[in-house]
């Protein structure tokens, strides 16, 4: 158990799937490097994690992602050909590792589920709080929901989770969470009714099994007893060790121990990159905010509204 004031410096980003939803692109390119805008969007998850105080990442991949791994490492004979040709502006941007939490990678080897990517950390988190950051889950730029997730365990102990708003339906596709609201403890940068307890959560439930209007989504910040959980799980729903088995078991443990499992609310803007609808509209919607692509990219969405459809 580590100590609830204890400050969360590690964070697990597991990447170790195939991608099919994005076949054939991702017979070589990792799901993870799929550019938004720019950028890939691995990237998006790296800066969320330094800017909420991270400052060392794993990510648990697998065979045919090494491209990630290489993304973040330098490139001299890149950055020599940049400064002598005088290149300031690209040499500043091929250099933007620099100023990001230091990564560090583990092949999670056979697909075995969420549950077992994130096991694969502990020995190199230990004994320390972390956070665990699924890459289809696109936070706006400017969200703080991660930072308000550490304050939370910071001040309260135990485990917190991302929860989102979802219709019943929706709710059979996520993690289904029963909840008690809570007050914002002082320290805590959340409005009234962004806190909550969790009191029970189950896998994907059917819809007449669905606890509520709160699903678990792609952040969490993790008491390291969290890892004695996953050790001792069987495997659950598609034969996976499935990571909301383990921090279920987390609710009702002593919190002197590390126990007990808090929500925030996500009031920010999110993405699901996993699925291709939600990757366009990650582009799109960034896009748009740049000043220099988005009102050429309003004006031709306008245009291309306005044209009549092809048969």
């Amino acid at each position: 158990m580590a100590e609830r004031n204890a400050p969360v410096r590690h964070a697990v980003i597991p990447a170790a799937g195939r991608g099919t939803r994005f076949l054939p692109v991702t017979k070589s390119v990792p799901k993870e490097m799929l550019p938004i805008v720019d950028r890939p969007s691995i990237e998006f998850i790296a800066k969320e994690a330094t800017q909420a105080g991270i400052e060392d990442m794993l990510i648990v991949t697998r065979t045919g992602k090494d491209p990630i791994e290489e993304y973040f490492d330098a490139d001299p004979a890149l950055e020599h050909a940049l400064r002598k040709a005088g290149k300031t502006e690209l040499l500043e941007i091929s250099q933007e590792y620099l100023h990001l939490a230091r990564m560090h990678s583990v092949r999670q080897g056979h697909p075995l589920g969420l549950g077992h990517a994130v096991l694969q950390a502990r020995l190199h988190v230990g004994d320390s709080p972390f956070a665990v950051m699924l890459p289809d889950d696109l936070m706006h730029p400017r969200s703080q929901l991660l930072r308000h997730m550490i304050e939370v365990r910071q001040t309260m102990g135990g485990s917190v989770v991302a929860l989102m708003r979802v219709s019943r339906e929706q709710a059979t596709a996520y993690a289904s969470a029963a909840v008690t609201l809570v007050g914002v403890p002082q320290g805590v940068d959340l409005a009234p009714g962004e806190l909550l307890r969790v009191d029970r959560v189950v896998e994907k439930p059917p819809l007449d099994e669905v606890l509520s209007e709160y699903a678990v989504v792609g952040r969490y910040v993790f008491d390291p007893l969290i890892f004695d959980k996953l050790a001792g799980l069987k495997p659950g729903r598609g034969g996976e060790y499935q990571l909301t088995d383990a921090f279920a078991e987390l609710i009702d443990e002593d919190p002197a121990r590390g126990g007990g499992v808090h929500g925030v609310v996500v009031s920010d803007r999110r993405f699901d990159t996993g699925d291709k609808l939600g990757y366009l509209e990650a582009n799109v919607s960034l896009a748009l905010e740049d000043p220099d692509l988005g009102p050429q990219l309003r004006e031709f969405i306008l245009r291309e509204l306005a044209r009549p459809a092809q048969r």
